[in-house]
């Protein structure tokens, strides 16, 4: 922006006549009065200015009189009456005279004063100024009733025809009485009124001197009275707003607004300078003499500042220095420069399995630091999980960030999902950001102990054969259970119902094992039915029974096997041999790398937040043992050094394949039971050969320093039963 400074000039049409403040003039002139002597005339006034104003006078034909016209500069043009000859009151006592006013336009306007002029006789002495012209100055603002001048006028008269006395001559609509105070006998002039040189500097003021004879006599004085300027205005501040609010985004040298400093003084009282006390990035630059802009001088931030108090100081050079402060008020506007901003930069949210559908499991917040609609945020589902469509499983509200699920969640089935949200601004162009969200579903205890086989079969009867001989300790039988829960919901008690009064068996609560109490007694029956409650720790605890016939018989011989319904085959020893020495093989490769895996691991963990939580909690039993989920294929243990109150974490896996075939041994090396679900091929290994593989579990148990715990191990044996035709099967140690 360019500024240029125009001074506009009206120019005067004489569009004014000269008139007179009275319509008649009355005069009292002394027949004695000497000829040449000066009468003083009214002025005629003329609104308009310059060649248009007064600027000549005339006076109708008289033989007494003639006119005295003089030029007054600046001060414009005066008349005086002048007498040419001595008057004779006895011959003509009035006499009437017209004085006209004429401008200077072209056409000339005039405006007429009747003069009428009384003949007197007397005094024949007219008092005398002792100056035509006197000259005085004084300050403005000078108290009342400072001194301006002692004028002196003398009378060669005695008496009273010598004694003078001093007034003021109202000259037009100037009237030296309201700001001045003569003294009518001494001739002093003070200050009445205060003055101001910004409203007038200067005055001409215009004294007669009378003397008190029968016909007095006057003489006319004139004073200048020049008004001494004072610094006692301070410069004025003008502020014109261009920009206001301004734009963050404003560039530098932006013009917010236009600074006129103005001050009433004059000379060095009048002249100004203009500074800003820099508190914001804001400067002034200077367009012409006491004209400035405020202009942008640096980066603007809304966030950080939404308004700047901006102080201008203008001071003139007088003495002392006077200066006045301006504030003006800069609003900042919002610019969407902000993106939407999240608290965190991975938000986790835990809901419960099982919730109902529609229910809100979390709230996505994000902030944005503009405002208005720059600020105002929308929420939307950012791309799907990489395990499901998560526009199927949840759903998010738009205004308030509210995450509510499509579905009901199963713990057992999904433990955790992951997904992007995205935030966009309502600016222009709108600005978005995005947050992952980790959604963790907790595990509520919504699944019953589930027995496994021998005794899972449903309308089986469970019978178990122990001799009458069996010493106290005897293994009668081992309940297996497993809960689709994690943690403490998948922590298995049993507990043993026996009939009344019968205190022959005990169950261990950990471990499922039924042994007797005691020796057998003449008095003890022969059958004892047994229900083995199995109850895990969730809130409330769900729990599963198993009924459990057990039959005393006399002699170990009828004690069946737990291979009666195992059809033995004796045929493909040799290439069985062969099959297992190579899953030995193989199971002792894997322990190996999975124990280095194991160290690396630990020396090097790098788990994210995310995989941390997607494991099962299994606890120990206080007796060492401990209790594991359904849907547990591979472990990866850790242990702290109070091994009875430490937790166990287990990374889930899927169970083994319904025809599997499950061969149990106890802890005597004794081979128990062995049941096969339905197969087309059977395997049936003799107790050397079990033994072996357990002889070596207990090697690897060793190695591993767990020697209180037992280890799981899957291995496939591979039967080559022709040409080019592969078969698994899976044992289950």
């Amino acid at each position: 922006m360019v500024l240029h400074r125009i001074e506009v000039a009206i120019v005067d049409l004489n569009d004014n006549e000269p008139a007179f403040v009275e319509e008649s003039h009355l005069l009292n002139i002394s027949e004695l009065s000497p000829t040449g002597e000066h009468f003083l005339l009214p002025l005629a006034i003329d609104a308009d200015t310059g060649s248009n104003s007064v600027k000549n006078y005339r006076l109708s034909p008289s033989e007494f009189f003639s006119l005295d016209v003089q030029g007054g500069g600046e001060h414009g043009v005066s008349a005086e009456l002048v007498l040419l000859k001595a008057l004779d009151r006895e011959k003509q006592a009035v006499i009437k005279l017209t004085l006209t006013a004429t401008d200077g336009g072209k056409p000339p306007k005039s405006g007429a004063l009747q003069i009428i002029v009384n003949v007197l006789d007397v005094n024949d002495n007219t008092p005398t100024f002792s100056k035509t012209l006197y000259k005085a100055r004084v300050n403005e603002n000078a108290p009342a009733g400072t001194l301006v001048i002692r004028l002196n006028a003398t009378d060669l008269d005695e008496g009273d025809n010598g004694q003078i006395v001093y007034s003021f001559v109202k000259r037009a609509n100037f009237n030296p009485a309201d700001v001045f105070f003569i003294n009518a006998e001494t001739g002093e002039i003070r200050v009445k009124s205060i003055l101001d040189y910004e409203a007038q500097s200067a005055y001409e003021v215009h004294v007669q001197a009378i003397d008190k004879g029968g016909s007095p006599r006057r003489a006319n004085g004139k004073l200048l009275v020049e008004v001494v300027d004072v610094n006692d205005n301070a410069p004025e501040i003008v502020m014109t707003s261009l920009m206001n609010p301004v734009k963050e985004d404003a560039e530098i040298g932006s013009v917010v607004a236009l600074v006129t400093v103005t001050d009433k003084d004059g000379g060095k009282n009048g002249q100004t300078s203009c500074r800003l006390i820099v508190s914001a990035p804001f400067k002034l630059t200077s367009n012409y003499k006491n004209y400035f802009s405020l202009v942008v001088d640096g980066a603007l931030d809304r966030e950080e500042n939404s308004f700047y108090n901006v102080t201008i100081v203008a001071s003139d050079e007088g003495t002392p220095r006077l200066s006045s402060t301006r504030v003006f008020n800069v609003q900042i506007s919002d610019v969407n420069d902000n993106a939407p901003r999240f608290l965190e930069p991975i938000i986790k949210i835990y809901v419960k399995e099982n919730g109902p559908i529609g229910s809100r499991i979390g709230t996505i917040t994000a902030n944005d630091p503009d405002v208005n609609e720059n600020a105002k945020v929308t929420y939307s589902l950012d791309g799907d999980s990489k395990i499901i469509p998560i526009t199927s499983v949840v759903n998010i509200n738009s205004e308030t960030g509210d995450i509510v699920s499509l579905q009901s969640f199963n713990y057992e089935e999904m433990k955790t999902f992951q997904f992007k949200v995205q935030a966009t601004d309502s600016g222009v162009p709108p600005l978005s950001s995005n947050v992952t969200v980790n959604v963790f579903i907790l595990d509520e205890n919504d699944n019953s102990p589930a027995i496994l086989a021998p005794y899972s079969e449903h309308g089986s009867v469970n019978s178990e054969n122990i001799p009458y001989s069996a010493e106290a300790g005897y293994f009668v039988a081992k309940i297996r259970a497993v809960d689709a829960d994690s943690g403490y919901n998948a922590l298995l008690s049993y507990h043993l119902s026996e009939p009344k009064g019968n205190n022959l068996f005990r169950i261990g609560t950990s471990t499922g094992e039924i042994r007797t109490k005691r020796r057998m007694s003449d008095n003890d029956l022969k059958t004892h039915p047994l229900v083995v409650l199995v109850s895990d720790n969730g809130e409330p605890s769900l729990s599963a029974t198993v009924s459990i016939d057990v039959v005393v018989v006399e002699g170990t011989a009828d004690i069946q096997t737990q291979f009666r319904h195992v059809p033995i085959k004796e045929e493909s020893f040799s290439d069985l041999n062969l099959y297992l020495l190579i899953a030995i093989v193989s199971v002792s490769v894997i322990f190996l790398l999975s124990l280095i895996s194991l160290i690396a691991v630990k020396c090097h963990r790098t788990d994210s937040s995310f995989s941390r939580y997607s494991a099962p909690m299994i606890t120990t039993h206080p007796d060492g043992s401990w209790s594991y989920s359904k849907s547990t294929q591979q472990y990866d243990v850790c242990f702290s050094s109070d091994t009875l109150k430490s937790d166990m974490v287990v990374f889930p896996a899927p169970f083994p394949p319904v025809d599997a075939e499950l061969i149990s041994i106890n802890g005597g090396d004794t081979f128990t039971r062995t049941q096969t679900l339905p197969s087309k091929e059977k395997v049936s290994l003799s107790f050397k050969k079990i033994s072996k593989i357990y002889r070596s579990m207990v090697l690897y148990q060793f190695l591993l320093g767990q020697h209180s715990y037992a280890v799981a191990v899957s291995c496939v044996i591979v039967i080559k039963k022709k040409k080019k035709e592969k078969k698994e099967r899976y044992i289950y140690i």
